[in-house]
Parts: C-alpha cells; sequence; structure tokens
C-alpha cells in the first residue's frame, strides 16, 4: 500500500515598492502568474510570518518550515539601487537572510546576494524543502533553470542544514572552497 503525502505550499507574499521598471519586475510576473500573493499593506501580512531581510542575523533554514507554512513569506520588492537600509516591517514577523547565492537574473547576473524578488522567493522555497514549488516559480523566467543550475549545490547544502548554524557553517566553507580554487586558478596563469 503507497501513502500519499501532501504537498505543501508555502505561500509567498510580496510587498511591492513599485521602484523598478514594471516590465522587469519579477515579482510582478510572479503575481501575475498566481504563484505569490499580493501583500497590499504590511499589516495584512500573518503575525509569525517569516520576512527576507538581508540584515537580518538569523539565516533561514528547515527550522523556519513550520512558520513558512502556517504564516508564509514575505519578500519586500524594492530596487537594490535605492536600498541603503533594509525597510521597516511590523513588529512579530521571523526575519532571515538568505545564505550566499548568486544571481542569474539579466540586471545582475553573476552577482553574489544581488537576487531578484523571484530569485529570492524560490531560494526560499528550495531550501525550506519545497523544490518543485522553487522549479515551477522559476519557469516564469527564460533564466530561471541557470538560476536553480548555478546555485544547485549551495541550495542542496543549505536545504540539508537543520538549523541556521549549519547553513552558516555550509556557506562558510563553500566560500572558502571558491575562494581556494580562485587562488589556484590564478596561480596556474
Amino acid at each position: 500500500m503507497r501513502i500519499r503525502f501532501l504537498m505543501r505550499e508555502i505561500r509567498i507574499y510580496a510587498l511591492m515598492h513599485r521602484q523598478d521598471d514594471p516590465r522587469k519586475c519579477t515579482a510582478a510576473r510572479l503575481l501575475r502568474a498566481g504563484e505569490i500573493n499580493l501583500a497590499r499593506s504590511i499589516g495584512k501580512i500573518p503575525q509569525g510570518a517569516i520576512v527576507l531581510d538581508p540584515e537580518a542575523e538569523k539565516a533561514l533554514s528547515r527550522e523556519d518550515i513550520d512558520a513558512a507554512v502556517k504564516h508564509g513569506v514575505l519578500v519586500v520588492d524594492c530596487s537594490w539601487k535605492r536600498l541603503d537600509r533594509f525597510p521597516k516591517v511590523k513588529a512579530g514577523l521571523r526575519h532571515r537572510a538568505l545564505p550566499f547565492l548568486v544571481a542569474a537574473n539579466p540586471v545582475n547576473f553573476g552577482k553574489p546576494q544581488r537576487l531578484s524578488s523571484a530569485e529570492a522567493a524560490a531560494a526560499t522555497v528550495y531550501i525550506l524543502g519545497e523544490r518543485e514549488q522553487a522549479e515551477r516559480m522559476m519557469t516564469h523566467f527564460r533564466w530561471g533553470g541557470t538560476f536553480i543550475q548555478i546555485n544547485r549545490e549551495l541550495l542542496e547544502g543549505y536545504s540539508a542544514a537543520s538549523s541556521s548554524g549549519e547553513v552558516v557553517s555550509f556557506q562558510d566553507a563553500a566560500l572558502r572552497s571558491i575562494t581556494v580554487a580562485g587562488r589556484d586558478s590564478k596561480a596556474g596563469q
């Protein structure tokens, strides 16, 4: 007898600051595709939701899965060019930073930590164990498969980590190996 498990779709909310070119806004495209939900105001976000915050002290990890499934994840869609400090959001949300990843979007291709909102949302659900949801989200972009491909080893390592501390340890080891490989390739030239 086979037991079928129900898929857990993680609800993603986007708080739109409308600072980017609307034709290039990845959050808007995911909204139109029905992959994420519009947060009309910060007050509408469920208490206990996870907010992706590049300035957060704690890294996103599998230990956040229950909160993400129950309350959702908030992506703040704003321009990197206009981001001096992360916008204030209401109290009661769990601020989490994404670990090291490389952007594949055309605006910031190859730049570390310069992810589009769609890349951040997909990375979040991937790290939380919902690979199929992440891959489906990325099908809405010509470069979406490239994002998963160039970050797959990192995403797999982060998703295997059970805590924020393990995510940071894996990230540190990955960055050390990248640094060593870079030095070795320069020495061989």
